[in-house]
């Protein structure tokens, strides 16, 4: 069991390390759009194209910069999303149901709205229906950090239930991921990788099972599913429900814990922000007005900008009124609805999905402005929601001063 408090203290730190690093892969995605409509254009796609080699014993593949760090560094994030997908579920905020509930609701209809909105804009000719994952998820980090800055004295209880939706939906999106975007399976390479998640496992009951066996089970299981045609993304959350959430190291930290803290710096400061360095510059002067209006750039953006937040917050009320679930603690409407449109933050897992469902550049390019429209609006609706929410609060509460 982990020592009292420190579940809180866990979900305190994450909320405080996502809040401080949700501009980090904004700025990155800045930067990638400057280059790419400037003089270093060239050097700059060279730069994504370029083929690194890499082999370690059996093990060879070629791929570009841009692909390794999509299905090879994005695996160590997917890694943290399945560390703390099992943390909350065992000890956090996703281990009671009265809790859970409603975010958890809210989430699934946060991911169907979007859906339908999607399909709505492109079920016809010229549509490209295969995207409609794209708007369907919720860039953690950056909500937060637009949550925290623009009411930073609202009840934590939305800051939580924010989290807590964020962790049901990366979920779903992993299992959309593993569903949808799996290619031919090599069957020998997955079983490669079952057999390595099996000793991982058997790890796990050993009370104090070196770090070192894990880091190597992890390289390996990436590699046998990248080899299988498995996304790496499934590799990710799969080595990390292996990792044991009681105490087994020296000062009562456990296996999950020690990891979640090791890794959680490195990918949001660094492994986001590349990502979004690689997969956010397209060129402005390469786009007419069909691509701004193409069926394939207002369904992500209306899915995010529109669907998530009516997901999201018609799904929460309807479970509050039939007490299936409650409205966060010391919130009104009002600021339950800010920040579901802040859910329509999809960006860096929206990128994501973007990159795996379309291969064609004119149909990556139409999803990146998509996204990156959508998910612009989306803050800045959600932002001045809950500001007004706080100024509000504020109001009354100098009132009853009074």
């Amino acid at each position: 069991m982990l020592p009292r408090g420190m579940a809180g203290r866990l979900t305190l730190d994450f909320l405080k390390t996502e809040s401080s690093a949700g501009l980090a892969p904004v700025a990155a995605a800045a930067f990638a759009l400057i280059l790419a409509n400037s003089p270093l254009a060239p050097d700059y796609f060279r730069f994504l194209a370029k083929p690194i080699p890499i082999q370690i014993g059996s093990f060879a593949q070629t791929a570009s910069v841009a692909s390794w760090v999509k299905d090879g560094l994005m695996a160590s994030f997917f890694l943290i999303v399945g560390l703390e997908i099992k943390f909350e579920v065992l000890r956090g905020e996703l281990s009671s149901f009265r809790r859970l509930a409603t975010p958890i609701f809210a989430a699934v209809g946060g991911m169907i709205v979007p859906a339908l909105v999607y399909l709505a804009i492109n079920a016809g000719p010229g549509g490209a229906p295969r995207g409609w994952p794209v708007g369907t998820t919720t860039d953690i980090a950056f909500a937060l950090a637009a949550l925290t800055m623009a009411a930073p004295r609202l009840p934590s209880s939305l800051r939580l239930f924010l989290l807590t939706l964020a962790i049901a939906d990366d979920f779903g999106a992993v299992a959309l991921i593993g569903a949808l975007y799996t290619v031919k399976v090599h069957w020998a390479a997955a079983a490669g990788a079952g057999l390595v998640l099996a000793m991982l496992a058997s790890l796990s009951r050993v009370r104090r099972g070196p770090l070192l066996l894990y880091a190597v089970g992890f390289v390996l299981v990436w590699a046998f599913c990248l080899k299988s045609g498995i996304n790496t993304s499934v590799a990710g959350v799969a080595c990390a429900l292996t990792v044991p959430v009681g105490a087994r190291r020296p000062g009562g930290e456990s296996m999950l814990t020690l990891f979640m803290d090791a890794l959680h710096p490195w990918v949001a400061y660094g492994v986001l922000p590349l990502f979004a360095f690689t997969a956010a510059g397209f060129q402005f002067r390469a786009l007419g007005a069909h691509d701004v209006l193409a069926p394939l750039t207002l369904g992500v953006a209306l899915a995010l900008f529109i669907g998530k937040p009516l997901g999201v917050f018609g799904v929460a009320g309807l479970a509050a009124i039939l007490k299936l679930g409650r409205r966060p603690a010391g919130t009104t409407w009002l600021e339950l609805f800010g920040v579901a449109q802040l859910t329509g933050v999809g960006f860096t897992m929206s990128l994501y999905l973007g990159a795996l469902a379309f291969g064609e550049p004119l149909a990556q390019t139409q999803a990146r402005l998509g996204v990156i429209a959508g998910s612009l609006a989306s803050v800045a609706v959600g932002a001045g929601l809950l500001a007004l929410a706080g100024a509000r609060r504020a109001s009354l509460r100098q009132e009853a001063l009074d």
